[in-house]
Parts: structure tokens; C-alpha cells; sequence
């Protein structure tokens, strides 16, 4: 078992890429809160309370999930690839860490969309019997390496059996 944490990082890219993601799909709930102000002034019902406790809280969290979150996902996101397992650690609220053993491993996959790759980032997916764990936002480079690493240590693993 690995008792120590995992030092390889993320790259720091994803703190702007989760950001844009963020809020992007946060306008989701924000808008239909924020309209509700030139709706209301329209027809000559404003409710300054359903301001105070719609669109002022809304905005607020839009901001929190949009601007503070992807930092402090990025700070607590550490991995590790050994030729044991594949160790993950991740949460800020509760800590998730995942230890993936590489006799596991079926096959690891490397996926990139729109947002990842403006900013020439992939993530790794490696998937087993039960489950698909993701090493996300690595730069296009590192994914490849990562991808390239578990495989040929999967195919060790398979070749000794």
C-alpha cells in the first residue's frame, strides 16, 4: 500500500480552463435569476426582497464556483504513476484518494474538448473492470507520457503473469 502523498501536480492551466468551464455552464442558473430584475421593472412589479434573496445570492455564487473554486480544485489535485499503481488524490471539502493497482488497469485512454484544448490540455482515462478514474488537465505532452507510462507498465505487468 502507498502511504505516501503523491507530488506530481496538474497543470496549472486548469485552474483558467475549469474557470472558463465554470462559468460558462454556471450562466445556467445565474441568468434566470439575473433576469428577473428587467422582467420585474417591465411590468412594474420590482420586489426588492426577491432581489436581495435571489439574484444578489445567485451572483455571489456564481462568482464562488466561477473564480475560487478551480483554485482551491487545482491546489488539493495531486497523482502518481509507479509501476505498482496508479495513486490519486483530490478534494477540498472531503478527500477522495484512489489507489488504481496496474494489474487492474483494461486500458488507459487520453480526451481532450473544447475548453481542454484551447488551453492544450488532455485528461487520462483509465479505466478497469468496475470503474474509469480520470487524471484531468494534464498539458497535451504529459497526458501522452502518462498514457504512454501506464501502458507499458500494464503491458509488464501482463507479459510477467
Amino acid at each position: 500500500m502507498i502511504n505516501h502523498i503523491p507530488e506530481q501536480r496538474i497543470d496549472k492551466k486548469a485552474i483558467s480552463a475549469w474557470r472558463l468551464s465554470a462559468l460558462i455552464f454556471g450562466l445556467l442558473f445565474f441568468v434566470p435569476a439575473a433576469a428577473y430584475v428587467p422582467i420585474s421593472l417591465s411590468i412594474n412589479k420590482f420586489d426588492p426582497i426577491l432581489l436581495v434573496f435571489a439574484v444578489i445570492p445567485s451572483l455571489v455564487l456564481y462568482l464562488f464556483v466561477g473564480l475560487a473554486i478551480p483554485n482551491l480544485r487545482w491546489q488539493r489535485w495531486r497523482y502518481e504513476v509507479n509501476e505498482d499503481a496508479i495513486d490519486l488524490l483530490r478534494g477540498f471539502i472531503f478527500k477522495t484518494r484512489t489507489v488504481v493497482p496496474i494489474n487492474r488497469v483494461q486500458h488507459v485512454d487520453t480526451n481532450q474538448g473544447p475548453i481542454y484544448r484551447k488551453y492544450k490540455l488532455s485528461s487520462v482515462k483509465i479505466s478497469t473492470a468496475a470503474t474509469t478514474h480520470e487524471i484531468p488537465a494534464l498539458d497535451d505532452e504529459t497526458a501522452t507520457e502518462v498514457r504512454n507510462k501506464i501502458s507499458q507498465l500494464v503491458r509488464q505487468v501482463k507479459e510477467d503473469v
